[in-house]
């Protein structure tokens, strides 16, 4: 890949975190670089200021798009749409067009342990990272989930990893979360050991179907050879459909029935078959993190480890002791008896059902946001079930409300302070504040995380 990019025109599209990441790569190894973005420059002066600015050419704003004319390479951030009249426009002058997740695999030497999925990814990720970590292995955990994978590439780049085998390795592995964004532009990306954890409807504005949606996540498995494992979740039918025609070793987990090759649930006890070799890992009580998709996602991560020699006295006290990520059904406080929950995170339908039916007290539920294409009508079983109140928020709120039928113990609120204040005040001991919005954050935040960490302070200064 250095061979590919030294002296070359490279035009970086988007400047979020992994676009800076890209180009402070591309600066490292001889690029010519041009960044490019929509926004006006003082709103990128946070971006920028991470950037060699003597080795830059920067074109923002209205006419952000000119940067694309005679470049040789193309490098976009997942958040810009692959198949933009411009890029296209690129393509056909023969540019080659990729994204960070393509560029940063070029320069990494370590086993990828590439994991993606609807839900769970990043929980799964931060799993894995931690069964390595503690079995000490040198281990990168990012992408998708924080911090952008051309970081572990610029910094084995720095480390002499491509050219200098007498340098030792800087990582035994690499975790990395992989979004369906992403994976529409890989060439050659390919992870030694590839999971899908679950496909379920999202980003219907962006794809035009859920069977487009699938396909861009299987492009995960599409350059594994007979050398690497792809893991699949087998009690999901598109997932578990996707075994057939792959070239990598196939591993599987199940909650409900045995698999000859990964991890499944034996009555109360987690049983795993890795290279032959059976064993009873722990009991489903020793998982901490509640709800049968965390239960999926250990089993994921379980297998991942074993795989990698993690030993199994440090599997099992990684999953009694994980509490969690940030922002996904993180208890934020207990007030007056009920308890406020974060599940920022639950950015799709799918994804607040989980969160419901893994919470056994009454619920006030905090949903709506930005759009995604979600089938609403989902949500009104397991609502009237489950649901004391809903309040709605954001720019989805009217449409969640159709979506409801008889439910009628429904509230609207103007602001996310005005949902927790309402909430608040109508809670009973014994009841749970659940943020799950079950949408996109960006009528209102940055992104989940702002909109999480949002709700976080506004219940921590609730008198």
């Amino acid at each position: 890949m250095e061979a590919d990019l030294k002296g070359k025109k490279v035009t970086v599209v988007g400047l979020a975190r992994s676009g800076v990441a890209a180009a402070r790569l591309l600066q490292a190894v001889g690029a010519r670089v041009t960044v490019a973005d929509g926004k006006e420059e003082a709103a990128l002066s946070e971006a920028l200021s991470r950037l060699d600015r003597r080795s830059l050419t920067v074109k923002v704003g209205a006419g952000y798009e000119s940067a694309l004319e005679g470049a040789d390479f193309v490098v976009i951030s997942p958040g810009v749409p692959s198949r933009l009249e411009s890029l296209n426009a690129a393509r056909r002058r023969g540019a080659r067009v990729i994204g960070e997740l393509e560029l940063a695999s070029g320069f990494l030497t370590a086993p990828i342990l590439a994991i993606t999925g609807t839900n769970g990814k990043s929980t799964t990720v931060t799993m894995v990272g931690l069964l390595l970590e503690q079995s000490s292995k040198r281990v990168f955990v990012g992408g998708n989930l924080g911090t952008p994978l051309c970081d572990a590439a610029l910094a084995t780049y720095q480390a002499g990893g491509l050219t200098r085998n007498a340098a030792p390795p800087l990582y035994d592995y690499i975790v990395t979360e992989v979004s369906s964004f992403q994976l529409e532009t890989i060439e050659r990306f390919r992870p030694w050991v590839a999971a899908i954890l679950n496909i379920t409807p999202d980003h219907l504005d962006r794809y035009p179907s859920v069977s487009s949606y699938a396909a861009a996540k299987a492009r995960i498995f599409e350059n594994q050879t007979a050398e690497d494992f792809a893991l699949l979740n087998l009690d999901d039918e598109q997932v578990a459909g996707l075994r057939r025609g792959l070239r990598a070793r196939v591993l599987g987990f199940s909650r409900t029935g045995p698999v000859s090759d990964g991890a499944y649930l034996a009555g109360d006890r987690v049983m795993a078959t890795i290279k032959g070799r059976s064993e009873a890992v722990c009991r489903r009580g020793d998982i901490r993190l509640p709800g049968s998709h965390n239960l999926a996602n250990a089993m994921a991560a379980l297998t991942i480890g074993l795989l990698c020699g993690c030993p199994t006295e440090v599997i099992r006290r990684v999953l009694q002791t994980f509490p969690g990520i940030e922002h996904a059904l993180e208890t934020v406080r207990e007030r007056r008896g009920v308890r406020f929950v974060n599940d920022s995170k639950g950015t799709n339908v799918d994804a607040t059902i989980k969160a419901l039916e893994s919470l056994d007290e009454p619920i006030f539920l905090i949903a709506g946001g930005r759009d995604k294409g979600g089938d609403f009508a989902k949500l009104q079983e397991p609502v009237c079930r489950r649901v004391k109140r809903l309040i709605l928020i954001g720019e989805s709120a009217s449409r969640i409300r159709e979506a409801m039928g008889p439910f009628d113990r429904i509230s609207h609120a103007a602001t996310l302070q005005d949902a927790v204040e309402l909430a608040a005040r109508e809670a009973s001991p014994g009841d749970v504040v659940l943020l799950s919005p079950a949408c996109a954050s960006f009528d209102m935040f940055t992104d989940y995380q702002d909109r999480g960490r949002q709700f976080k302070e506004l219940v921590q200064a609730l008198p």
